[in-house]
């Protein structure tokens, strides 16, 4: 097959719309469902960055997309107690390693994957289809699918979950091409390649960087090296637990991920934990309401008349000064990657107070003094790659 007609493109009224090949065959088969132009695009990118997070690792892996961003990333280690019930998987049996990736990359910030495009590095198993059949998803790409996996699979969206099998040792051209308002760009693909030297060049007084740590380096660049840039990642025990992506000011791209990974500690608290939950509430809308808990609006479930609707007895107010000494108390070990070198020293101001202790950057601002005199007040070990990853 060279080419695939697609419904529409970005948008219902953008006719016609198409994938295809120049040269060869399409590399995918649709199993089910028709996938559109938006989640050929995720999928697509997606299908890169697990490829190469199994190639970094040796790991199996995953990773839940959005808006040709991933929402989440992670590698097939062994999920926690905890972990696995804030990811709503500890009614499961014993995960595959593959399960387990998914798990935390769907997991780890569960309101932005939400109807995510899921890719995986290896064969669906059927541990890993059980997950996925109960969460709200567009599609599912891998290089195959268990028989019994597949047909767990079929049976989402009344039969009309898209389902895509991609040659796992296809290779494309080495020069890519878009066209943009008539006019064709040009340039070679960005080619990542995460080897044991990769992040040799420690610039710190701490020069101490322990084999865990450089594997959530490598899940925090891959990562990036697909997410819409300016971005960063913080990452914890192999799982992207924090995306900024698509801001204009590196700082907002740490902020909105440190929150997000100050959000994924605060789930783990025994105050979120024991929420008294009405029975049968399904799982987006508890998400709903654990965010709005640990947020600012937190009155918007407390309220009299709301909380009614989502817990059996009110909860105490989590206030500010509880969620700050969660997170001081027990975030550590985090690993912080960025597409782009610091500009100034407040990101690292700001990813201290999530916990982090393992940098890696590409260096290169006129400033890198002041932010490795900010990673030795800390004790931070930090990593210049040399390797800018806009995407």
């Amino acid at each position: 097959m060279k080419e695939l007609e697609l419904k529409y493109g970005c948008n219902p009224n953008q006719k016609p719309s198409r994938i295809f090949m120049k040269k060869g065959e399409l590399p995918i088969r649709v199993l089910n469902g028709k996938p559109g132009y938006i989640n050929f695009l995720d999928a697509f990118n997606g299908w890169q960055l697990v490829k190469e997070l199994k190639k970094a690792t040796g790991l199996p892996a995953a990773t839940s997309f959005k808006h040709v961003s991933p929402a989440g990333a992670a590698v097939g280690l062994p999920l926690s107690e905890i972990e696995a019930k804030i990811y709503w998987v500890d009614d499961l049996d014993e995960l595959s390693p593959l399960a387990a990736a998914y798990a935390g990359a769907r997991g780890a910030d569960r309101m932005s994957s939400y109807g995510d495009f899921i890719c995986l590095s290896d064969v669906c198993d059927v541990s890993t289809a059980k997950i996925i059949q109960r969460e709200f998803s567009d599609g599912i790409i891998a290089p195959g699918y268990e028989p019994e996996a597949l047909e767990l699979l079929k049976g989402k969206k009344k039969g009309n979950y898209a389902i895509i099998q991609i040659d796992p040792d296809y290779v494309p051209e080495p020069i890519e091409q878009k066209e943009i308002y008539g006019i064709t760009f040009e340039q070679g693909r960005n080619e990542l390649n995460i080897d044991d030297g990769f992040f040799q060049n420690v610039v710190t007084e701490n020069k101490e960087i322990p084999e865990f740590a450089k594997i959530d380096m490598a899940i925090a660049m891959i990562t990036l090296k697909y997410t819409q840039s300016n971005s960063v990642c913080f990452v914890k025990g192999g799982q992207a637990i924090g995306i900024g992506a698509g801001q204009q000011s590196r700082i907002h791209c740490t902020r909105l991920a440190g929150s997000k990974a100050d959000n994924w500690l605060l789930r783990q608290s025994p105050q979120v934990l024991n929420l008294p939950f009405i029975d049968g509430m399904k799982r987006a809308f508890r998400d709903n309401a654990i965010d709005l808990y640990i947020g600012e609006d937190y009155m918007d479930v407390l309220a009299e008349g709301e909380w009614q609707k989502v817990f059996t007895e009110k909860p105490p107010v989590f206030t500010k000064e509880a969620k700050e000494a969660w997170i001081k108390e027990y975030a550590r070990d985090v690993t912080l990657g960025s597409d782009a070198f610091f500009p100034f020293s407040d990101n690292i101001d700001r990813a201290y107070k999530s916990g982090v202790k393992y940098i890696a950057q590409p260096g290169g601002s006129i400033r890198d003094n002041d932010v490795i005199e900010a990673c030795d007040k800390y004790g931070m070990a930090m990593s210049f790659t040399g390797l800018r990853l806009f995407h």
